[in-house]
């Protein structure tokens, strides 16, 4: 996608949300055929994993040290508010949230072959998602102001433009003291080399997991993180620079996803009543003036098929309105109710982020307690109808209610019956959730569950089988102690904010997604999210017919299964090597 749009054939309608949908319909799996891709993997073709700006300098930031880091807080700790301290905005302190959001967490090596992990999860281990800061000037920063890419594999930031200081700081002024931009791009067809016309959706889950872990690791810090939903794309493409054809020539365009605001919380002024959701147009407009560094590498030497379905989903997707939305700050910060059941794990924040992964194989053994249960699905809660910024973290930094509700196929839970549960993750919509479902399930509440937790039972007996079936026949959805699909309000939704809303869809499920990902290993367990999912047999389970409700993202926890013939390296023991 370009700044001014390009056509990408003529569509069967001219209305954005129609076409969204179409899109949608055009890439479920079914039992008998599965949306389109290549069919196998291009080998020759592989897409780097890492992105760089040729002809940029890079600045190499310091790396913590994961066996002794004072300034990490305890994971608990990140859901209570006013519990870490608020740092300062430093070289150092850049560093840990980059590293923490966006880092390396591991290498894994099989034979000759050698991979990476990261913190953020991604779809097949493919990372779509390139990260990007704008740096004002700050006293004791050490860095010129301007834009920043961040090269995850060196860990450091590479220069892309030298914004006038003055404009920066323009453009900053209406946010607390010592606030910077942190934004995300996509490179589609990371993720089209191997899903084909599926993969628009799961570079979107991605940005979900990209700003779940930012928001997350921005917390490690006492920062605050606002997602700037309120801009229009082309501001976002502008300031990152996704724009520049000039920057890309033959390399695989970025798709600018979106902005947000992070500020150490302890900056926050008492005559800032209100932040707002956009940016001034005309001061972007001068910023993006640069100068411009460096030019993208090549991440392929070919591309084989052109996914037009994904140029098509974008461009209808692509958010032309600048809405002047303002959000409220509190007075005082929130204190938020905990249930009584704390995490089981004592590892500080920084432990859990880098051990998260993706498990691979479950078990069929390993049961969760009903309050670890419980204790998981409360952290999904976002206390929809709070101010936004008295919700909970990490759900104080989306400025909407929340869109997706989780189907809950449950196998080993001690002291809840196997079957087939639904959370409303706002009980105000519960009977919207009742009308588009089967009139005969039983929407029985679960006895002995925490107050405010909207968690209902529909079906009892055993649902492995079930779950592993419409999960594209995985075991481990079925092998875990639990599996679930995210149900999103959707077109009712789209007809009401618009087609720019489709992806916001995925951001709110990679988020659910990450919270999922980090509660699983503080709780002693791992998880996995699926991608691949049949989507209306699992709409036909719960008797959904329509496009009420469309399932996004599944996902399981339960016992994992390690593979032993891998070996674990270091995440940055490359630069160690030298």
């Amino acid at each position: 996608m370009t700044l001014d749009q390009p056509s990408s054939g003529a569509p069967a309608s001219s209305d954005p949300i129609d076409r969204v949908i179409a899109y949608h319909i055009r890439t479920k799996h079914h039992f008998d055929r599965y949306a389109r891709s290549l069919g196998f993997l291009d080998w020759a073709n592989q897409p780097d994993l890492f992105r760089r700006f040729e002809g940029a300098e890079l600045i190499r930031l310091s790396l913590l040290n994961p066996q002794d880091d004072p300034q990490s807080p305890s994971y608990d700790a990140l859901y209570q508010p006013d519990a870490v301290a608020s740092q300062p905005l430093t070289v150092r302190t850049l560093s840990r949230f980059f590293e923490l959001a966006l880092g390396l967490s591991a290498w894994k090596r099989a034979g000759e072959s050698e991979w990476a992990l990261r913190n953020n999860p991604s779809s097949g281990n493919l990372h779509p998602t390139e990260g990007y800061v704008l740096l004002p000037p700050v006293e004791g920063l050490d860095l010129s102001p301007g834009l920043y890419h961040y090269a995850a594999k060196e860990h450091g930031l590479e220069r892309r433009a030298d914004f006038p200081p003055a404009g920066i700081s323009q453009v900053l002024a209406p946010f607390p003291a010592g606030a910077f931009l942190f934004g995300l791009s996509s490179v589609h067809w990371r993720e089209a080399w191997k899903y084909g016309e599926r993969a628009f959706r799961y570079c979107n889950h991605d940005v979900g997991h990209a700003l779940g872990s930012a928001r997350i690791a921005a917390a490690t810090l006492g920062w605050t993180m606002l997602l700037l939903d309120g801009l229009e794309q082309n501001q976002v493409a502008r300031l990152l620079g996704t724009h520049r054809q000039e920057d890309f020539g033959e390399a695989e365009p970025e798709h600018p996803d979106c902005l947000a605001v992070v500020w150490p919380s302890a900056t926050l002024q008492h005559d800032v009543s209100q932040l707002p959701l956009g940016l001034d147009q005309a001061v972007v407009k001068e910023l993006a003036a640069g100068p411009w560094h460096g030019r993208a590498n090549v991440l392929s030497r070919e591309h084989g098929v052109h996914w037009e379905a994904i140029d098509e989903a974008a461009e209808a997707s692509w958010k032309t309105s600048e809405e002047s939305l303002l959000v409220s700050l509190p007075v005082e910060l929130p204190v938020h109710s905990e249930p009584h059941h704390s995490s089981q794990s004592p590892s500080d924040a920084a432990k859990i982020i880098r051990q998260r992964r993706s498990a691979v194989s479950f078990d069929g053994r390993t049961a969760i307690s009903s309050a670890t249960f419980f204790h998981l699905l409360h952290r999904l809660m976002p206390q929809a109808h709070q101010p936004q910024l008295a919700r909970p973290m990490p759900w104080d930094f989306l400025p909407w209610d929340p869109a997706i509700h989780l189907l809950l196929f449950v196998h080993r839970v001690e002291g809840l019956e196997p079957g087939l549960y639904v959370l409303a993750r706002d009980a105000k919509k519960l009977p919207m959730l009742q009308q588009a479902m089967n009139p005969e399930l039983e929407w029985t509440p679960v006895p002995d569950c925490p107050t405010g937790l909207p968690l209902y039972w529909l079906l009892q007996g055993d649902a492995q089988r079930l779950a592993a079936q419409v999960s594209c026949h995985q075991g481990i959805a079925g092998d875990s102690a639990f599996s679930l699909g995210m149900l999103a309000e959707f077109e009712g939704r789209l007809r009401q904010g618009g087609a720019w809303c489709y992806p916001r869809f995925f951001w709110e499920a990679g988020l659910v997604g990450q919270v999922l990902y980090l509660e699983a290993e503080a709780a002693g367990v791992r998880g996995t999210g699926i991608g691949c999912f049949f989507d209306d047999p699992v709409h036909e389970i719960v008797g959904i017919k329509d496009l009420t409700l469309q399932s996004l993202y599944h996902f399981t926890i339960g016992g994992p299964v390690d593979d032993g013939r891998l070996l674990t390296l270091p995440a940055y023991y490359h630069l160690q090597r030298g």
